[in-house]
Formats: C-alpha cells, sequence, structure tokens
C-alpha cells in the first residue's frame, strides 16, 4: 500500500454499537439535562413499540420533552419553525431518533437552538455565508436504518424541492453528536423496500470512499471492513424471514462504517448526482445511489484505465471484486468485470427503480449535470467529463 502522507481525522461522537443499547437512551439524556427536544419520524416509533418504553423512561429519569416529526426529507423550513419554537424552552439535549432525514433534522435544530437564528445563515451555496460558531446543543443520535451513517458526520442535509429546488448541507465539526446509539434490532422491523434503499446507499458510501482520491489508511481499513460486513450480512439479513441478530449487526456496523468515511475521505459521482436529482425530484436518496452505482463504477474503471492505468482506485475495485470470486481469480480486469456484474445482479434483485420511474427524462439530463458539481465529484477517483456524467444517467433512465 502506498502510504498517504498527510491525512485528517475528525472528531467522532462516542459511539455505543450493540443490540438491546437503546434501552439505555432514557439515562443518556438525563445525563446531560431535564429538557429534551426528541426529533423522530411519522410513524415507525409509536408503531414497533420503542416510542412507549421512551417515553416511559424519560418520566421515570424526570424529563421534560417536545417532539419534532420529520416525515419527509427535511427543509429549512421544519429546522427553522423548530429553533423558533424551542429556541426559548432552555433545552438541554437534543435526541434524533430515526432514519438519515430525522437525523439530519436533529442535527440543525440542535446545532441553532442556542442562538435561535435561521439555517439559512449557514447553508452551503444557498444561504446567507455567515460562518457558523456554535455551541450546539448537545446531541444524541439513535439511527433505525442502516444507510446513510449521519449518526457520525457532522454535515445536516436539507431539501427544497421543485423549480429552484436545492439539496445542501449545514456543516461544522460542532454538529457532531455527543453519543451515538447503534442498535442493530431497529433494523428486525425495517420494511424491506427501505432496507434495499438505505442498505444500497450504505454500500454506496463505503465503496465510493474506498476508491476516493482523499482516502487514507484509516478510511481505508475502515471502509474495507464496513464493505465485508455488508457482503456478509446484508442479503441474508434482508431475504429471510426472520433477521437474524448477527446479520443486522453486520449491516449496522457497515452503515455506522460508511458515515465515519465519507466524512473523511469523500465520495463519488453517485452522490454528486444523488444531490440535485433528490432536489428536483421525488426519488429517495437511497435509491438514486443504488440505480447509479452499478454503471458509475463500470465508467470509472474504464476511465482510470485510460486516464490513470495504475490509480490505487483500480486495485481497489479488484480487491471488492474478489469478494465474489473463487481463489482461482486474480487477473485484475475479471475482478472488476465480477464487480460490476454483481452490482447490477444486486440492483435487479432488490427491484431499485429506475430515474424514468420518478419523471426523470432525456431532457431532464442536462440540469442534472450541471447540478453535479460538487465536492464529491472532485473526489470521484475518474475525471469525469460532462458527456460521461450525463451517460451514466442515459444507462438508468
Amino acid at each position: 500500500m502506498e502510504f498517504v502522507p498527510y491525512f485528517e481525522l475528525s472528531r467522532l461522537p462516542r459511539i455505543i454499537f450493540g443490540a438491546g443499547q437503546a434501552d439505555q437512551l432514557p439515562e443518556r439524556v438525563a445525563a446531560l439535562g431535564r429538557r429534551a427536544v426528541i426529533v423522530t419520524g411519522g410513524s415507525f416509533l409509536a408503531a414497533s413499540g420503542h416510542w412507549d418504553h421512551l417515553v416511559q423512561g424519560l418520566k421515570q429519569q424526570s424529563v421534560a420533552w417536545f417532539q419534532v416529526k420529520v416525515e419527509e426529507e427535511p427543509s429549512p423550513d421544519l429546522v427553522d419553525r423548530a429553533v423558533a419554537q424551542y429556541h426559548v424552552e432552555n433545552i438541554d439535549v437534543v435526541v434524533g431518533i430515526g432514519g438519515g432525514s430525522v437525523l439530519d433534522a436533529a442535527k440543525a435544530i440542535a446545532g441553532l437552538l442556542p442562538r435561535g437564528n435561521s439555517v439559512m445563515d449557514h447553508l452551503e451555496g444557498v444561504g446567507r455565508n455567515i460562518p457558523y460558531l456554535g455551541p450546539a446543543t448537545p446531541l444524541i443520535a439513535v439511527p433505525t436504518t442502516a444507510g446513510t451513517g449521519s449518526e457520525a458526520t457532522k454535515n445536516a442535509v436539507l431539501s427544497r424541492r421543485g423549480e429552484g429546488g436545492f439539496k445542501k448541507s449545514f456543516r461544522h465539526a460542532a454538529l457532531v453528536a455527543h453519543t451515538a446509539i447503534v442498535d442493530p434490532l431497529f433494523l428486525r422491523s425495517c420494511p424491506r423496500a427501505l432496507m434495499a434503499a438505505q442498505g444500497m446507499d450504505a454500500f454506496t458510501q463505503l465503496l465510493e470512499s474506498f476508491v476516493s482520491r482523499r482516502a487514507n489508511p484509516i478510511t481505508d481499513a475502515l471502509a474495507w471492513s464496513g464493505i465485508q460486513a455488508f457482503v456478509e450480512g446484508f442479503f441474508s439479513a434482508i431475504e429471510g424471514d426472520f433477521r437474524a441478530e448477527a446479520d443486522l449487526s453486520r449491516v449496522a456496523y457497515a452503515s455506522l462504517m460508511s458515515g465515519i468515511c465519507l466524512a473523511h475521505a469523500g465520495l463519488g459521482s453517485v452522490h454528486g448526482l444523488a444531490s440535485p436529482l433528490g432536489a428536483q425530484y421525488p426519488i429517495p436518496h437511497g435509491v438514486a445511489c443504488g440505480t447509479l452505482l452499478a454503471e458509475a463504477v463500470d465508467i470509472n474503471i474504464r476511465l482510470l484505465l485510460q486516464q490513470q492505468p495504475g490509480s490505487p482506485a483500480l486495485a481497489k475495485y479488484a480487491q471488492v471484486g474478489s469478494l465474489f470470486s473463487t481463489p482461482e481469480v486474480d487477473d485484475q480486469a475479471q475482478l472488476h468485470e465480477l464487480l460490476v456484474a454483481t452490482l447490477r445482479r444486486w440492483i435487479d434483485s432488490l427491484d431499485i427503480s429506475r430515474l424514468r420511474e420518478f419523471g426523470i427524462t432525456q431532457e431532464s439530463i442536462p440540469a442534472l449535470v450541471a447540478g453535479s458539481w460538487s465536492s464529491n465529484m472532485q473526489s470521484n477517483p475518474a475525471l469525469m467529463a460532462e458527456d460521461e456524467v450525463a451517460d451514466l444517467l442515459k444507462r438508468r433512465l
């Protein structure tokens, strides 16, 4: 391995990982204060029974709480309303318990509660460009899905859909959660379609950060361990009638690693396109990632062979391909082909939708390409021109 002479590792939350660990959430909340804002999704917690357990535990701990519900991808307006409502309530701790959208909203709310200002002051690219100084209210992040790794990152992704829409980040080290509680048992009742999309998001984040131009020895080690865990556990977890704890733990671990790695190594062309796709069309983020991944890998490999035949990303793609091969296969080109074929088979078996199912057409492509040039494209392993980004989209129409 060619050693990278310089890299940075940012602050991480205190991470508590393991089956049943969410049971200690009331005590963790009480340790940070007696007044809490709890950010949740629409109905999952109530239907699963976890909400009743949490409310009873908070009552026993003498914690007063207020609830904010996030029923779709969070918007600046949702965040601003919550901050305006609870800024005067002397909140000690924010709890985000849900999927990536919930955790992103919770991060943004926690970051703004102390001062009570608008998130548009700080939202990258579309805000007022006012530096965020902190401090943030302490945040406990509890993911109930396995996909975004948001519990381990410093950015809150907020969206406004439609004409003039955007999908941008409020980003600062102060937004990193105080504590992340990752309990794989939440995944047992996760619907298959959601788990499929979230899982492909996690795998995309692992693979893109593994081959990123910004990858370093630490992210390589974490991404590789996450990739292995995902391959070992994901399909067993999603296809079986009973989701075994060991498989769920592998999937939850892979998602957590994907969040840590993306925060430190960046991503690539799939996430470069996922941003304008999610801003302009009603396509879930995990579906956008999952539907594009195989073709992005295929295009990246072709371009790298032309642009930089010695790129370490080519060896890494082959390394991942080896997980699906027999030991006798060690030819890099064969392993590349096997990786792409496997990813295409995954997308088909998981029923990941094509872009056209969300109203995306040939006429949509120029605007999507124009909106894709972000930091994710800068860390993509190959240099992609506009026509190659367009080709990626056309392949999945």
